[in-house]
């Protein structure tokens, strides 16, 4: 029996041929081969991975539930284009969510053992070889901030923030690459590991207010 919230019509797809073609196209989106507005063809895609339409739509809907793609009626797919207003605000609502489940978790009885998954994320987004893993690993660091506050709908309301802000993040570390020393962003992250080690909340916003603060800047020159 279908669980309440599927769709009785849908097919069901195989999962690794839905997730490979969500994968390449992740990959495309945030390398910026496919730039922000840029319609999606579907037929150059199918033909490009050699697949069909059916996978391709099944992918494409779950890159929309990402903040990847947009879906246009009746002129199909491309990929999302947030503006700096919008950006601005994503960036704002992750800093209110961090800054209260910070004053909620700390001080923390054992920050050596509750920061491991801080310091984890930390590290792999260090040994980020591309953009999947790094972002990933950027998602993961800050989702292991606020996991802190050990408050399930905080953790929730945070999910989609964070994979709004994919395709930003993507394009910032890009130009960070390009205009500044590479490890600009993960010495943003240690100064945030940092005084999170410190124990004392009030540091921890600071840190993660000039963290926010740095992209606030880069999105307000473009305006």
């Amino acid at each position: 029996m279908a669980a309440p919230n599927d769709d009785p019509s849908r097919v069901a797809l195989p999962a690794t041929l839905v997730e490979a073609t969500g994968h390449r196209l992740r990959k495309a989106i945030l390398s910026g081969e496919l730039a922000p507005g840029d319609k999606i063809v579907e037929e150059q895609l199918c033909a490009d991975f050699g697949i069909s339409r059916a996978p391709l739509r099944e992918a494409l809907r779950l890159l929309a539930q990402q903040g990847l793609v947009e879906h246009l009626p009746r002129r199909g797919s491309r990929v999302a284009a947030w503006s700096p207003t919008d950006i601005i605000q994503l960036f704002g609502l992750r800093h209110v969510l961090e800054k209260h489940a910070v004053e909620s978790a700390l001080p923390l009885p054992d920050p050596e053992h509750a920061l491991e998954p801080v310091r984890a994320a930390l590290e792999r987004m260090d040994a980020a070889q591309d953009e999947l893993d790094r972002d990933d690993a950027h998602r993961e660091f800050h989702a292991a901030v606020v996991a802190l506050a050990a408050n399930r709908q905080l953790d929730i309301a945070l999910e989609p923030i964070l994979l709004k802000l994919q395709l930003p993040m993507a394009r910032n570390l890009r130009e960070e690459a390009r205009h500044r020393d590479p490890g600009d962003g993960i010495e943003r992250h240690k100064a945030v590991l940092s005084a999170l080690e410190r124990n004392d909340p009030a540091v921890v916003v600071e840190a993660l207010l000039h963290h926010g603060h740095l992209h606030y800047l880069g999105l307000e020159s473009e305006r």
